[in-house]
Formats: C-alpha cells, structure tokens, sequence
C-alpha cells in the first residue's frame, strides 16, 4: 500500500527521490513526503494528493541533502492530509512507515508519561516518538531503532533517517516488504525493487524480522534477535520493466490490450506442441495424483480467479477445492486435509492476508503453491511450488492483465492436474489444449468491439446502479464485473448468480438498471435467459455479453449485445473477463474518473 524510498549517496537526493516515488504511484496513495539532512539537520517537504503537489511544492521550497527518505501514503490512522503525511518526524529522527502500529495507543500513553506528545493522527508517529525517547536516554540510532521496533506490534516497513548522521539510514520490517539495492559507493531502500529500479538491478530483499544498517556501498543486515545475517543479492528484471502509457490514455486500457500477448506466454509455458498434453516446466513438490483436497486462498479479484479455478479443477481434475478470502480463511483456522495442496493467488505477491493464511496452512502440513506476477515477492519466496504470471508490472489499481493471466494459469493447471490423476486423457486433452491455444487470438477479437462496448459505457455512465448476472464459471465473472464497475466509476454494482435472481436482486429491476448478462452460448445458457425473460418483464435494461450463436437465438430480448468470438466453454470465461474490463473502463471514462489510481484504493494491501 503506503510507498517507501530512502538513498545514501553522493549528490543531491531530493529529485531522484521524487522520482523513486513515481515507480510506486501504481501502489494507490492519497498524500507524499520526502525528508533530507541539510548539514546534518532534518528538512521535510510534505503535500495531499498527488505526487505533482509535492513536485510543486519542491520546486517552490528545495531541499538539499545527499540523503533522505520518501514516502507515499494511503491513509489508515487520521486523514490525508499534509499535517499526517509522511516523513513523521522530531527534531531526532524522521521515519517513513508502512503497514499498522496495531498498539499504539498503548504506546502513546506510555510516552505521554514521559513528556512526549503527538502532533498527528497517525499511528506511524509513535515510531519517531519512541526513537527519540530512547536517544534522549542515551542510546545510540542504531540502538534506538534496535529498541523500538522491539516494542511494535502489527505489519511494518521502515525507515529511519537521524539527525546528524548523514552517511546511515536503518531499516526494519515485520510484515510489510522492504527491498535493500546497491549501487556504486550508495544504497537505496525501497518498498519493492520496481521502486529502485530507476538505480540499480541489484538487490536484497529483508526477510521477517530483518532490520539493517545501511552505509554507503554497505548494508549490514541483522535478524531480529541481533546476529547478523547474510541475504542473497537478486539480480532483478525491474530496470526492464519501466513503463509508458505510450499512446494509450489510461495504464488500465494500455494493460487491457496487452493481455492477447501476455496470456499467449503462459499458455505457450505449459503447452507441450509435439505432444499435444499440458505439462509445468519446473518440477513440483506435490503429486495431484495424491491429493485429496485444494485450499484455495485470495483477496479481491486474485479470489474471483480462484472460484474460477475451483469450477475448472473440479470438472476437470476431480479434486476437491475449498476457497476463501484472505481475510476470512486467517482467522477461520479451519481443518486442513492431510498433505493436501494450498493454493494462493496474488499479483504483488505481498496481500498481507494471503500471506498470513499462506503460513497458517504452512505451519499446518500443506503442499504450499503460489500464483504471483513478482517472482521476488514474500509469497512466491515462501511457497514450494510458484507459477509465475509475468505479464510485466501492472500499473492500473483496478486488475486486467494479471487477472486474466491468473485465470489462464489455472486453467492451465487444471488440465494438468487432470492428466495426473486420470481424468483427462486423449482427445479429451487435444480439445482442451486446442481451446487454450485459440485463447489469445479470440481475446484480441473480443477487443475488436471496444468502440461498441464504449458507446454502450456511456448509456451505464448515467445510472447510479448495475446487476451482473452469469452461470457456472461466469458467475465469478459476473461478480469481476461488478467489481470492476464500482471501483473505477464509482457507479454501485453487484453480481449475482444468475439463478439467484429470483430470490431478492430482482426486486431492484426496473428501467433505470442496466443488468448486464454473461451468457454465451452453453450448457446453461438456456437457463441463464429464462433469467433475462423475467427482467425484460420487468422493464430491465439488458445488455447481453454472448457469441454469435447466443446473439442469434436471444439476443432480440436484450437492449443491447455484446458479441463475442465463439470459443470453448472452457475459456469462455477468459474472453467474457475482456469483456466487463472495457465495459468499466468505458464507463468510467466517460465519467472522468481517475481510472488508473480511484480513490480510496490502494494497488498492493500489504496490511489488513
């Protein structure tokens, strides 16, 4: 969520720091700071809103300084405003935070006692406040750090920057990722290596509990008990990776039209051609042939993927598949089947709850198996097994590409899971291989009626509420959809299975609601438009999402069609998802919203 920076160097920081943040824009914030040492005294520019603000506020009032720390926030404790912005700091020390102080009060009353009172609403402040106190009994920055973190409870990355010391940052973490880079003759902290990636392809990611002493061309890194540690230096892809909107005018649409190609490359990952079966390039540490359950776990549109997987690994695989949100399964502890396989699906690889189920089901016997687009993330370094997505960073707040290469993924693995335990075999597999190599060519003709799905955006533009309906593996497309809307234009949605119309969503139809329906043509489709009999009975604003053939026999009934290319059921789902992509996107559009970054919303929820 919240975006951390800091650099030892040798020539003015304050621009490249700025310039770290905008690596980190993606993540979601609501206000930005930055803080140096300007012959060795703390200097802090901070500003609401966006990073420009900040920029502006920079040309205006510059800071000096060879090092310094930046951050951007999504505020949690107090408003976004500039008094509660980071860097949070006492004329001691300046410290950038992300993650939760979950016993700050605890902490504030003890400090109170002593004198030391809060200016913000912040839980981060409490940090450089119990910095300070143990400076002001004697102890050194690096024992004071040392001290206080000792003290902390909750999800924490941070940074501290101390008065005089300007040859030395200390980092910790505890929850929240942190990434140590190296440079020549300078180091730089960040939130994840996209963040430093303007400055080196070099760098070490901390590990639970980790904190370090960061010198120029030096990080001496300690565990959380003291000793001192020795972790591995990544030679990261990140620097490669740097994006452009380049013509188009959103990340989000830019991040829509590439998922032909990225979903081709996990496809082309798993297809074995000379011999027409699926099969993983790298071997697993589980069997499917042995497994008598899949724990499934997720947040947000990473969790719709996974209900689409269940209804592939179950029709498919014949293995059971239990699934929950992150946020649920942490603290439901349920029964776990013996050597079973758990399952977790993230883009950033850092969802604080995904993370915290990942090491229940860890410390409970699981195979444990990860589905990550950042292969250096917490989540595919504490997983067993790790099927990367990698379709390149996804700036967009709201998911596109990594959802559907997600879903490719799954359905990817589906088949391979068939395989081993006997259910698919022959023909069975050649269909199935053949839908998924047809795949990326129908995704590029479902976003061939893009400027149609406009014009109908901007009918949905004006209504204050939609209903997404679908069957079977679209129901969670039906529910994606409605995500999607409501995240990006800010218009209320819901989605329903579309047998479930009936037992209350219907009472909201009337000739104000659009009810955008996912039915191609299927096994269920003839149910699904008994469905849409009874909203157009009702005066509802259909607007079908089906293929030719649906078209043909139902579409009349509908106000307005949707057509896409016809393709296996099995994928049908993949090529729906573009579908209510462009739909919210369009939507929003119209309405001027801030597509890429909506407010509110944060890219990657690394607490809870």
């Amino acid at each position: 969520m919240c975006g951390i920076v800091g650099i030892v160097g040798h020539e003015p920081v304050a621009d490249r720091l700025v310039s770290a943040l905008a690596q980190l824009e993606y993540r979601g914030y609501d206000s930005a700071g930055i803080a140096t040492l300007d012959h060795g005294e703390i200097q802090r520019r901070r500003a609401p809103g966006k990073l420009v603000n900040l920029a502006n506020k920079l040309s205006l009032d510059p800071l000096a300084g060879t090092i310094g720390i930046g951050h951007t926030r999504w505020a949690t404790h107090g408003a976004p405003t500039e008094l509660n912005a980071h860097p949070h700091a006492t004329p001691r020390v300046a410290v950038v935070h992300n993650g939760i102080i979950e016993n700050y009060r605890s902490l504030l009353v003890e400090l109170a006692a002593d004198g030391y009172l809060p200016l913000t609403q912040t839980d981060s402040e409490v940090v450089a406040m119990m910095a300070t106190r143990w400076m002001d009994l004697g102890l050194s920055p690096v024992a004071a750090v040392q001290a206080t973190v000792s003290k902390l409870q909750g999800a924490f990355a941070l940074v501290f920057l101390f008065h005089g010391e300007e040859q030395m940052l200390v980092a910790a973490r505890q929850g929240s990722p942190l990434a140590v880079g190296y440079g020549a003759d300078e180091m730089f902290l960040g939130s994840d290596a996209l963040a430093l990636s303007l400055f080196t392809d070099k760098v070490t990611y901390l590990e639970e509990g980790d904190w370090a002493v960061v010198t120029p061309g030096k990080a001496a890194i300690r565990s959380r008990e003291g000793s001192n540690v020795n972790r591995v230096v990544h030679q990261t892809n990140a620097s490669s990776n740097i994006v452009e909107k380049g013509p188009y005018r959103h990340f989000m649409l830019k991040e829509i039209h590439e998922q032909p190609d990225a979903v081709s490359r996990v496809v082309g990952r798993f297809v074995d051609r000379s011999e027409r079966t699926l099969a993983v390039q790298d071997p697993l540490s589980f069997d499917f042939a042995d497994l008598s359950r899949m724990t499934v776990s997720a947040c947000g549109t990473a969790y719709l993927a996974g209900v689409v997987g269940k209804y592939w690994f179950e029709r498919y695989a014949r293995l059971p598949v239990d699934i929950d949100v992150g946020s649920e399964f942490r603290y439901r502890q349920p029964p776990l089947a013996p050597e079973g396989l758990a399952l977790f699906i993230s883009q950033s690889g850092e969802t604080a709850d995904t993370l915290a189920a990942l090491r229940y089901c860890a410390a409970n016997g699981q195979h444990i198996a990860s589905v990550v687009n950042v292969e250096e993330s917490t989540i595919a370094r504490e997983s067993k097994s790790v099927f990367p997505l990698r379709c390149g960073p996804e700036i967009g707040v709201a998911s596109t590409k990594a959802f559907t290469t997600q879903l490719a993924t799954l359905a990817c693995l589906s088949v391979v899971a068939g395989q081993a335990r006997g259910v698919l075999a022959g023909d069975k597999v050649e269909e199935l291989v053949t839908a998924l190599e047809t795949l990326p060519g129908a995704i590029a003709s479902a976003l061939l009626v893009e400027d149609q799905i406009a014009e109908i955006a901007r009918g949905i533009s004006k209504a204050s509420d939609a209903l997404f309906l679908g069957r079977g593996p679209l129901y969670p497309i039906a529910l994606e959809g409605a995500l999607k809307l409501k995240e990006i234009s800010y218009i209320h949605a819901e989605g329903y299975a579309a047998g479930e119309l009936k037992h209350g969503p219907i009472a909201l139809v009337d000739e104000t609601i659009p009810v955008i329906v996912i039915a191609p043509s299927d096994e269920l489709s003839e149910k699904t438009v008994s469905n849409m009999q009874e909203v157009a009975a009702r005066g509802g604003r259909i607007v079908l999402v089906t293929d030719p053939k649906g078209a043909e026999s139902h579409g009349a009934m509908a106000h307005q069609c949707i057509v896409l290319p016809e393709v296996h059921p099995f994928v049908a789902p993949i090529v729906a998802a573009i579908s209510v992509q462009l739909l919210a996107y369009h939507t929003a559009a119209h309405l001027g919203a801030d597509v890429d970054q909506p407010r509110n919303l944060a890219k990657s929820v690394t607490v809870e």
